[in-house]
């Protein structure tokens, strides 16, 4: 199941009917599939269907107890739009040589494979920094995430001066790729 609390919510809230979780889905999700069909021969009415058709499909396996999404919505919704529309097209009878290629050009099933990948590794990360302690969590957080200068961490974090603070960071960063490597492999196994 995918493990974005949010998208959790809004997968509960779609099945329960809620208009804020719908809108939600449609405003993030809309635009790109509308992008897939214009530039694979339709128009923004086919879109809209298409998506439509999309959003019922995830709504239908929504309301299943037994359905768990193991990649995120958008990666859903493009999915099933996707082959809606190759359908469409097929049914219209417009399957030209450049659509014939479309499978080459958007390959869904790599890109569910990437994503999914990505949501491991970012799993794994989340439970490195979780295993590093403090200071060194807080102060990767606050350079990498909140982009504080070093001057800045060094009177936060109480070091003497910026250098000392860099060199904590890469201390800190040295111990947490340790920690993600073993994680990691031990995931992948």
């Amino acid at each position: 199941m995918t493990t974005d609390p949010f998208e959790k919510t809004l997968l509960k809230g779609l099945a329960e009917n809620d208009r804020r979780a719908t809108e939600t889905i449609y405003k993030d999700n809309y635009p790109m599939v509308q992008s897939l069909i214009i530039n694979n021969n339709g128009s923004v009415d086919d879109a809209r269907d298409i998506f439509q058709e999309a959003m019922l499909v995830l709504y239908e396996k929504a309301k299943s107890e037994k359905f768990e999404l193991s990649c995120q919505i958008k990666t859903y919704l493009y999915s099933v739009s996707r082959r809606l529309w190759l359908k469409r097209l097929q049914q219209l009878q417009k399957y030209s040589s450049e659509v014939e290629g479309f499978a080459e050009v958007v390959p869904v099933e790599d890109e569910l494979e990437l994503h999914e990948m990505k949501n491991m590794e970012f799993q794994v990360m989340e439970k490195a920094m979780m295993g590093l302690g403090e200071p060194c969590r807080s102060l990767l957080e606050a350079y990498y995430l909140q982009k504080r200068s070093m001057i800045e961490i060094a009177g936060n974090f109480g070091y003497t001066n910026a250098d000392n603070a860099k060199n904590q960071k890469y201390k800190c960063l040295t111990r947490l790729k340790k920690l993600f490597f073993a994680q990691y492999k031990n995931q992948v196994i």
